[in-house]
């Protein structure tokens, strides 16, 4: 991998169907630098254009996923109110268009704080490692957490939880994470990015259209409300069926074999 830059880097690699994303910043403990964010909302532009990549795994190199934003370098765009993501790229944090329409699986392990923790609740599915740690912490510095973890906290483990935790700043284990809906699996330390793959894997396996109209249905659901979202059922599923990935799932069922979809 070379030597490793002072201000960090976002690792993008592919193999296959699976496009993963790495922070690369050990030394730092994974802090992010203004350099690594630039770069993360280029990683998931280039994920997203990538016609060959079906999922991205997030995930990081090092004992820890990311002990949050370096401040002294990022002081500018937080006293402008900036979005951390350059203008126009694909937001990952999932807030602000333009939005990603393909599934993004995240591995996190050991200290995860602050934008950490926002950046995991931006991804569909999270796999632990038993040794995480979490903290929003911004109460802690004069600020509060503005990059989702005010609604996404909220909304899978419900107020009187996610209060506890950001107003106080206070640390949780990755049993906590689970029994609060912020993570999807915990495995021992070591097996978390190994497992975010095969979830990732089972993903790609999938009709890559019906994935992202899934996708597309859920976040409207949430965004929109109930309504909207089922108002678009009918319409979403005749243009489903006029796909070759239709026509192959059926016909993968009558032959009694794997479907391989094309996409198409």
């Amino acid at each position: 991998m070379g030597k490793e830059s002072p201000d960090g880097a976002i690792a993008r690699e592919r193999r296959g169907d699976i496009f993963l994303i790495g922070i690369n910043r050990p030394a730092k403990r994974n802090g992010l630098s203004e350099k690594m964010i630039i770069e993360l909302g280029q990683a998931f532009d280039e994920f997203e254009g990538d016609s060959a990549a079906r999922v991205a795994v997030l995930h990081a190199f090092g004992d820890h996923f990311t002990a949050g934003l370096q401040l002294d370098q990022l002081a500018a765009w937080v006293e402008a109110g900036r979005h951390l993501a350059p203008e126009g790229s694909v937001d990952p944090f999932d807030l602000r268009a333009p939005l990603r329409t393909k599934p993004v699986v995240a591995a996190v392990q050991g200290i995860c704080f602050t934008a950490g923790i926002e950046l995991m609740l931006a991804a569909d599915i999270v796999v632990s490692a038993d040794n995480a740690r979490f903290s929003q912490l911004e109460v802690k510095r004069g600020i509060m957490a503005n990059h989702g973890a005010t609604i996404r906290i909220v909304e899978r483990a419900g107020w009187g939880n996610a209060m506890l935790y950001l107003l106080t700043g206070d640390e949780f284990d990755a049993q906590t994470a689970l029994r609060f809906g912020l993570v999807q699996e915990v495995v021992p330390a070591g097996q978390q990015l190994a497992r975010a793959i095969e979830i990732a894997e089972r993903i790609a396996a999938q009709a890559p259209l019906a994935v992202r109209a899934t996708i597309t249905s859920a976040r409207r659901a949430v965004r929109d409300g109930v309504d909207a979202a089922a108002a678009e059922f009918g319409p979403v599923n005749q243009r489903l069926l006029k796909t070759a990935d239709a026509q192959e799932g059926v016909l993968s069922f009558v032959e009694r074999r794997v479907a391989q979809f094309k996409g198409r």
